[in-house]
């Protein structure tokens, strides 16, 4: 799933949401690194895209590992 960097709107935001959404769903927990290297679009914009998803309660992020793994709630 490729994504262009032409504008970080909320819009853009929110649908890179749901990929990581349903990326985590698919296929369990990643990696921040790994999730943008599945995605294939820009680091700044999954990582808003993951803040989008910690501020609504929907993941877990394993502090404990060295990797930092993130899962769904």
């Amino acid at each position: 799933m490729a994504m262009t960097m032409e504008s970080c709107g909320v819009e853009q935001i929110g649908e890179c949401a749901g990929a990581v959404w349903k990326l985590l769903a698919e296929q369990g927990p990643r990696s921040a690194a790994k999730i943008v290297k599945e995605l294939d679009a820009p680091r700044d914009l999954v990582m808003q895209a993951l803040g989008w998803l910690a501020r609504e309660d929907k993941l877990v992020i394993d502090t404990e590992s060295r990797a930092k793994l993130i899962s769904l709630r």
